[in-house]
C-alpha cells in the first residue's frame, strides 16, 4: 500500500501519515501538479515570439489563393502558437473579469472546494455512510456551485470566449504573411 501515498487520486493526503503539516495537499488530477504548470507556462513564455513582430501591420496581406491561406494558417500556428496561447488566456481573463456574477460563481466554486477539501483533512469526508473520495468531491464542490454558474451565464461566457479567440487568432493566422516568404517562394518556383 505505499503506492498509496503518491497517489493523487486517494481519499487521503500524501503527507497526511505523520507529517504534522496543519496544511496538507490539495487533491489534484493526477499528472497535474504546481511545478509542472509552471514549467509548461515558463515554456510557453520563453518560445513567445516578439510582439511588435506579432501586429505588425504591414505584414498583413490578402492572400492570393485558397492554398496559400492554408500554408498561412498552418506555418503560423506553428510559429506563433504562445502567443496565441497567452491571447486565449487574455480573452478568458477578460471575460471573467468583466462579469461580476461569474466572479462571484468562481469564489462560491473555489470556496466550496476549500471548505470540502479542510473537511477532508480534519477527517475522512462520510456521506450517507460512504466515503468521498477525491474526484468526488470535486464533483460535489461543481454541484453545489451550479447554479451560481448558471446564474452567470458561465456557457455564454466559454461561447463567447471560443468564438472571439477563433476569429481574432484565424484572422491573425490566415492574414499574416509567412516569416521568410520570399525565400520560401523561391523554393517552390524553381524551374524543374
Amino acid at each position: 500500500m505505499d503506492s498509496k501515498a503518491g497517489d493523487l487520486f486517494s481519499a487521503e493526503p500524501a503527507d497526511a501519515a505523520g507529517s504534522g503539516g496543519v496544511m496538507g495537499k490539495l487533491w489534484l488530477p493526477k499528472g497535474l501538479s504546481a511545478t509542472v504548470a509552471k514549467e509548461w507556462f515558463d515554456r510557453r513564455r520563453a518560445s513567445i515570439r516578439p510582439w511588435a513582430g506579432f501586429v505588425d501591420h504591414r505584414k498583413f496581406t490578402k492572400p492570393r489563393n485558397f492554398g496559400e491561406l492554408c500554408q498561412r494558417v498552418v506555418r503560423n500556428f506553428d510559429t506563433y502558437n504562445s502567443n496565441y496561447i497567452f491571447i486565449f488566456l487574455g480573452l478568458i481573463l477578460y471575460c471573467i473579469i468583466s462579469s461580476p456574477m461569474l466572479l462571484i460563481a468562481l469564489a462560491v466554486f473555489v470556496g466550496a472546494f476549500y471548505i470540502i477539501h479542510l473537511k477532508s483533512l480534519e477527517s475522512k469526508l462520510v456521506v450517507f455512510g460512504k466515503e468521498v473520495t477525491g474526484p468526488h468531491q470535486l464533483s460535489l464542490a461543481g454541484a453545489v456551485s451550479f447554479p451560481v454558474f448558471w446564474l452567470a451565464g458561465a456557457g455564454a461566457a466559454v461561447f463567447w470566449v471560443l468564438g472571439a479567440t477563433m476569429f481574432v487568432i484565424g484572422s491573425h493566422a490566415a492574414f499574416r504573411e509567412l516569416e521568410g516568404g520570399s525565400e520560401m517562394e523561391e523554393l517552390f518556383m524553381e524551374p524543374v
